[in-house]
């Protein structure tokens, strides 16, 4: 897959908190981890933003992070200033880039099933192409999976 043929734009908060809009397809000219997440404010969504917020300086001069969940503007906002998110979140609200990922799917819970966004990440180099993905992540040391792939 290429994320130049992905004519999608979305909008989200950059990494100073201002609304902006995202062409999927721009994304280009850096290598770029793009990854999945379920919600805002929840421990394992925390938990992983936290993870690249205080490893900027590892991934940084590398890639550019960009996190991508279903919830709003408003909530990527609050989400950015409570945890001090030092990178883009994009709001995805009718799945449609996480359905070109083929990261919306069914999930189980407590024997509930629902749709959602199932947690992976995809590490895009500069010219678009998908050169690796982890689906289904565990939070706990995907941080380090991913430094690594960075860094061979």
């Amino acid at each position: 897959m290429n994320i130049k043929d992905i004519n999608i734009t979305l909008s989200g908060i950059d990494e100073n908190g201002e609304e902006k809009e995202y062409k999927i397809s721009d994304l280009t000219g850096k290598t770029t981890v793009l990854y999945f997440y379920p919600k805002d404010n929840t421990s394992g969504c925390t938990q992983e933003a936290c993870d690249f917020r205080e490893n900027k300086n590892r991934w940084s001069e590398k890639a550019q992070v960009i996190g991508v969940s279903p919830d709003s503007i408003k909530s990527h906002k609050s989400f950015k200033e409570k945890q001090d998110i030092n990178f883009p979140l994009i709001s995805d609200t009718e799945h449609k880039l996480a359905e070109i990922f083929s990261v919306w799917g069914e999930k189980s819970m407590y024997g509930r099933k629902y749709m959602g966004i199932i947690r992976s990440t995809f590490l895009i180099d500069e010219k678009g192409d998908v050169i690796k993905e982890w689906r289904k992540v565990k939070v706990k040391g995907h941080i380090d999976e991913v430094l690594d792939a960075l860094d061979s």
